[in-house]
């Protein structure tokens, strides 16, 4: 019960922040679950429970999506997902958490530092098949796709949409494989349960923000915790 009790606090934090940024939900959510639970079932409860999330914010936003760019960087997904599988596969416990935590902290320098790519096809593919890999061995996919579409220059609501929908189908992609590879386990399918009302709850808390909060300051506060989300996370590994 406490696990569970964990896991929904860390879902409505992750989905609060996932709803006023447009991504982040896998790279709070993944290294907090990993120290409720072991890091393979946080991977696979992150993936369930972010779906909910990225669903939500794909349909109420759904106006402001650009899906034909949506579908060539899922095709990009859809090429890199086996190849984070073999990795989710082959690799212990403990390097897999320094993996999140190394991930994390190198997604954040990302955001911090506004890479910026060109928006073109060949850069939505390879920025997929990036995405695809991560997604599948670590649960945290977001940065490649973030640092394409700020390249595109999109504004927030079409940024925040497009994102949700790339999102949204690398989720039901991951839980496809993860399911072929015998993966999802009974903690993972009751924190991914869990997940489905509390993510409604952290759209409305995030989206409220999204209209209010001045971006600039939000966004330091989203740093700062992916720093401190990180450092943990990988003391946990290197002291387990």
């Amino acid at each position: 019960m406490s696990t569970l009790l964990a896991a929904a606090v860390i879902i409505l934090i992750a989905s609060t922040v996932h709803a006023v940024t447009g991504f982040g939900y896998a790279l709070v959510a993944t290294p907090l679950l990993a120290l409720a639970v072991d890091p393979h079932t946080a991977v696979v409860a992150t993936t369930l429970s972010a779906l909910a999330m990225t669903i939500t914010i794909a349909v109420r936003q759904r106006e402001h999506a650009e899906w034909k760019v949506a579908g060539v960087a899922t095709a990009g997904i859809v090429l890199g997902m086996p190849l984070g599988l073999w990795v989710y596969a082959v690799t212990s416990e403990q390097l897999l958490t320094v993996l999140i935590a190394v991930g994390v902290l190198g997604c954040t320098l990302m955001v911090w530092r506004r890479v910026k790519v060109q928006g073109n096809v060949p850069v939505l593919v390879g920025a997929g098949l990036i995405s695809g890999a991560l997604s599948t061995s670590t649960g945290t996919n977001g940065p490649p796709m973030v640092a394409a579409f700020q390249g595109m220059g999109y504004d927030p609501h079409k940024f925040r949409a497009t994102l949700a929908a790339v999102f949204a189908a690398t989720s039901v992609l991951s839980l496809v494989g993860f399911a072929v590879a015998g993966q999802v386990n009974a903690d993972a399918l009751w924190i991914g349960l869990i997940g489905l009302p509390v993510v409604q709850i952290g759209w409305f808390a995030g989206n409220a923000i999204f209209s209010r909060i001045d971006p600039e300051l939000f966004r330091k506060v989203v740093l700062v915790a992916l720093l401190v989300s990180a450092a943990v996370t990988l003391f946990s590994a290197l002291t387990g």
